[in-house]
């Protein structure tokens, strides 16, 4: 075969086989099969296709004969294409019998563990004495907005449960096989393994950033901590008190808003406004909770987006949230998914290359580079000219000033706080995975859990025990969370930019065209601070961050008054089509789609919902 042809047999290899493995993760994950085996069969497919360091001196040898190819824009495409093949099949490749045969039982143990767990039912106790089923999303939002504290230590006792729960089902045992097969690989631990494979740098760079984070954000956080014991006393700073004691009450302000029935609608509006244009995909969404559907909402793309021998092959993504309608917050939560969801999609819909591998949330796609494009598009939801727009109740009247301030009150203080519940998680893997196999007993592991706990949060125990974490568990997301804390240095530097060239960001419709051009087309083609570069012209600042977590209540209220202004003085965008198909099921229920227009997808949603939840 020809170089050109070597790289259009990879892509179309890999497209079966990424799709396959996609559809029973899918299936799986959302609880509509229990093909548990062929799933796990697919991901083995899958890693042994990445994984095999054959490919690797196969791709450089077609590479060597790409360089020689008469027609110098066919040698420049194809070349390019190679290299992002060669790219990662470094990052996945096992290189010995040993790492491969852990890799195949790491996979198996995976899918049981996760299978055990999907059986693993959690509840708390209502305000009647009613034991009450909650998933993780629910059990999260019962802590942070229900105003009985019974109720709220019942559902954080579940979180605790859990942890040991785990603890004493595999958990421990999947950590010693991670480390396993890490030090096969040449790493010293699991954690250090998968720093490099997901943001090619060592943990010994990655914490030059996090300690400086940390050092820059310790005491106004701890500023923070103070006056809140002072002001509602020490029992604000337990675990299952703490977030409601400073937001439980404006979320209930806020609620009727932004019922969860509008989401869609508001969703689709606000992109539309921003001209963020979706390439033509297929977007499914599974926004609804229920049993023994996976408790925290991803975005995987079964399909790739990737021109194909100057065909465009448009994305299929899938994302899915956790929603319960009829709960306090869970409108606010609901939008936010959908946010920041759908930045993902939108990111992984516009990967312009010529080969699926550029346009994968898998290494060597960084995940803080993924996670800033989800993470710039939900932060808009807390400005004060987005609510002003879009956070609006029955009656269609726009969401007070006072409410608005009244979430900057009690929210900035806590910014500080926010970022470092990110950063206390990898503080908290890089220990445990530093552990000999003997000291990872569950008594060692909640304590050390606790331990990081109160050194990074100031608190006793998180609201959010570490171990209740969905991403310890799978092998995508283990040992990455980190990638969450970098991309929110990444976002607020781009914020920044945009404020500062643009004037403003909500329903800004440069905003989309610019994020495609600049940190979507080219995919992991470019590393992170590449794309960061790219737009704002200067390398990843995690100061613009720190600068907003210390940032006055009051400072940051003047800032949004001030964008609640400027919102009389210029024109309102037109609302540009998504330029996507999207479905909206529960499980294999189909809701609601656009196959007629937009406005019934947003008419039948709002009326299941509003059928269904009474709101």
């Amino acid at each position: 075969m020809t170089p050109t042809q070597t790289l259009n047999t990879l892509n179309q290899t890999y497209l079966a086989i990424h799709r396959k493995k996609e559809d029973l993760f899918w299936s799986t994950y959302m609880g509509t099969s229990d093909a548990h085996n062929q799933s796990a069969q697919a991901q083995t497919e899958w890693t042994h296709f990445l994984s095999d360091p054959q490919k690797i001196a196969d791709i450089k040898q077609t590479i060597a004969e790409a360089e020689k190819l008469a027609d110098p824009q066919q040698r420049q495409s194809t070349l390019i294409g190679l290299h992002g093949w060669l790219a990662t099949f470094q990052a996945h490749a096992i290189e010995t019998p040993e790492g491969n045969k852990l890799k195949q039982q790491l996979i198996e143990f995976e899918a049981e563990l996760f299978e055990k767990k999907q059986q693993h039912v959690m509840t708390y106790q209502d305000e009647h004495g009613n034991q009450v089923e909650g998933s993780l999303p629910v059990l999260s939002s019962v802590i942070r907005t229900n105003d009985n504290p019974s109720v709220r230590q019942s559902a954080h006792q579940a979180l605790m449960d859990l942890e040991q729960w785990l603890l004493h089902n595999g958990f421990l045992e999947l950590v010693k096989l991670r480390n396993q097969f890490a030090r096969a690989m040449g790493f010293d631990s699991f954690f250090d393994y998968s720093v490099v494979k997901t943001e090619q740098m060592t943990s010994e760079q990655l914490f030059t950033i996090l300690d400086d984070f940390e050092q820059r954000t310790r005491q106004s956080h701890q500023n923070s901590l103070n006056n809140l014991a002072k002001e509602k006393g020490e029992q604000a700073l337990q675990a299952h008190n703490f977030p409601f004691s400073f937001a439980g009450d404006v979320m209930r302000q806020l609620d009727p808003y932004v019922p969860f029935s509008q989401s869609l609608r508001r969703w689709v509006e606000s992109f539309g406004r921003l001209n963020i244009d979706y390439s033509g995909a297929e977007l499914t969404l599974d926004l609804l909770d229920r049993k023994g559907k996976y408790q925290n909402g991803f975005c995987h793309g079964p399909i790739p987006s990737f021109v194909d021998q100057g065909n465009w092959i448009a994305a299929k993504v899938n994302f899915t949230s956790n929603a319960k309608p009829d709960q306090v917050g869970s409108g606010y939560d609901g939008i936010n998914t959908l946010f920041h969801e759908g930045g993902h999609a939108a990111h992984f819909a516009n990967v312009k290359m010529n080969a699926p591998c550029f346009s994968q949330e898998f290494a060597p796609t960084s995940m803080a580079y993924a996670e800033t494009q989800s993470m710039f598009c939900d932060s808009l939801l807390t400005d004060g000219d987005w609510l002003k727009q879009y956070a609006k109740n029955a009656a269609g009247e726009a969401v007070p000033d006072a409410v608005i301030k009244t979430m900057i009150d009690s929210r900035q203080p806590f910014k500080a706080y926010a970022e470092r519940s990110i950063l206390v998680v990898p503080y908290f893997e890089r220990a445990l995975y530093q552990l000999r196999d003997d000291e990872l007993t569950p008594e060692a592991v909640t304590q050390l859990a606790r331990e990081t706990e109160q050194r990074i949060l100031g608190l006793a125990c998180s609201p959010r025990p570490l171990m209740a974490i969905p991403h310890l568990l799978s092998d995508e997301s283990a040992c990455s969370y980190q990638g969450y804390l970098l991309a929110h240095m990444a976002v607020y530097q781009t914020r920044a930019y945009f404020t500062r060239t643009l004037g403003y960001l909500t329903d800004n419709p440069e905003i989309g065209p610019l994020l495609a051009k600049h940190y979507w087309n080219q995919g992991n083609h470019l590393s992170h601070n590449q794309t960061i570069e790219s737009l704002t012209g200067e390398g990843f600042n995690a100061k613009y961050l720190a600068d907003v977590c210390n940032l006055s209540a009051e400072d940051a209220w003047n800032i949004e008054q001030q964008k609640i202004a400027a919102l009389s003085s210029r024109q309102r965008a037109e609302v540009a089509p998504l330029n996507a198909t999207i479905k909206v099921v529960d499980g294999e229920r189909l809701l609601s789609d656009n196959s007629l227009s937009d406005q019934d997808l947003f008419s039948q949603f709002e009326t299941y919902i509003t059928k269904q939840y009474g709101c």
